[in-house]
């Protein structure tokens, strides 16, 4: 999930924001609509006047109906109709509004005649598309259709809405369509993590991104120069010594026999095996990628590992399923293992080594005294224990570089009981 933090939050902002808005939006509908049904409720103070003129002043039915059509308001004078629309129709505000059900009694007539003004009460309601004002005395009461006022409409609110909605989503289309180049950029700072150097970072356009990328990839061409350049002076280096190593080791055999030609052939077989481990090192810490990866039988691995290290198949025990497969460059980690055989041939008391699987782990037993120092400090490069003539301290280090390659790790374990040393090829947690 943290691979896309900068999307899941860009994503996150929008989704608030969308239901922010349409909150505030919700709100002001609420408040415009009922504030539009309080301002057109205010008309029934024109017709308590209206009545309460034609009840004093005792003017005729003509004069009331004159004067409710100036306010575009007409009695419906069919009484069923009146009492249908009455019990269907939506009340939208009242006040003391009494439901035709409460009274059995009460009928909407033509006219209306209360006995006591006081007691009016009037109800706006909403049938459709017609607003209506209910009159209601005693027992008896008028519906007055509204010409002129209209429902409350949310045309132009919806609109707004559907304007600021689409704009915010825009928006954010449009931040997203930045951000896309992003994806491809991860991709290839992975592809180049794993090693293809030939990766390109450059990309067309001035903003943000493109200034990183383009950056990125004048970082990669110098990456890919010292890279170069460090490998062939490497190459030249041990190639111009491998030749006088080779004339050292053709002149020490001419020597007579004796401690000085054995001292000779002694140090120019350490030069070569030291320039072969250089060779090693630098091929796993630049050259490996697992492209050159391939799936092999674990014991083949081993089988080739016993063979590098020349060493009697007595001198190691396996318990391993032949069956087992492992995704591995040969070479390299052959020589892992030939290292750890090399290991316990130098230091077991008894020069043996039991190699096993446990639980997708590779074991090397060996009896021995436990290590003097944590596995940390033998893993780095020329470190050895003091009475080690042999050794050039790169054993373990070259181990732990190859297992490093191969997402694997090098673990120790020391068993009190038995006095056995056990090294451990695991995966990576």
């Amino acid at each position: 999930m943290s691979r896309h933090a900068v999307l899941l939050t860009v994503l996150f902002a929008f989704v608030v924001t969308l239901l922010s808005v349409t909150y505030v939006f919700a709100e002001f509908y609420k408040l415009n609509r009922e504030q539009y049904i309080n301002n057109t409720f205010l008309k029934y103070t024109v017709i308590s006047r209206i009545y309460r003129e034609h009840m004093q002043k005792r003017t005729s039915s003509t004069m009331l109906e004159a004067n409710l059509a100036l306010y575009s308001l007409y009695a419906v004078e069919d009484e069923k109709l009146a009492t249908k629309i009455t019990q269907e129709a939506k009340i939208l505000k009242s006040e003391n509004f009494q439901a035709m059900k409460e009274s059995n009694s009460f009928q909407v007539r033509a006219t209306f005649n209360p006995q006591d003004i006081v007691e009016v009460r009037i109800s706006m309601l909403q049938d459709k598309n017609q607003i209506y004002f209910l009159l209601q005395g005693h027992n008896n009461g008028v519906l007055l259709l509204d010409e002129k006022i209209k429902p409350y409409r949310s045309g132009n609110i919806f609109y707004a809405y559907l304007v600021i909605i689409s704009s915010i989503t825009i928006s954010y289309i449009l931040i997203f369509m930045r951000l896309r180049p992003l994806r491809k950029l991860r991709k290839k700072i992975r592809d180049f993590g794993a090693g293809e150097m030939q990766t390109s970072f450059k990309m067309s356009g001035e903003d943000e991104i493109a200034v990183i990328a383009n950056e990125l990839e004048n970082t990669r061409q110098k990456i890919r120069t010292l890279i170069e350049s460090r490998t062939l002076f490497m190459r030249n280096i041990m190639h111009e010594l491998k030749t006088p190593i080779a004339k050292g080791r053709i002149s020490a055999e001419m020597l007579e026999s004796g401690k000085q030609k054995e001292r000779f052939q002694r140090i120019f077989l350490r030069m070569e095996s030291l320039i072969s481990e250089f060779a090693l090192v630098e091929e796993v810490s630049t050259g490996f990628t697992h492209a050159q990866s391939e799936e092999y039988r674990l014991i083949d691995l081993i089988d080739g590992a016993i063979d590098m290290a020349m060493v009697e198949k007595e001198c190691v025990s396996q318990d391993v399923d032949a069956s087992q497969k492992i995704l591995a460059d040969f070479n390299l980690f052959s020589t892992a293992i030939k290292n750890m055989v090399d290991n316990a041939m130098k230091y077991s008391t008894d020069k043996h080594i039991t190699i096993s699987t446990k639980e997708g782990e590779l074991w090397f037993e060996s009896k021995g005294e436990r290590l003097k120092y944590p596995l940390s400090y033998y893993v780095q490069p020329f470190t050895k224990d003091e009475n080690s003539r042999d050794s050039f301290g790169l054993g373990l280090y070259l181990v732990d570089a190859i297992l490093h390659a191969h997402d694997m790790a090098l673990a120790y374990e020391y068993k009190e009981k038995e006095g056995i040393n056990c090294f451990i090829f695991e995966p990576k947690a």
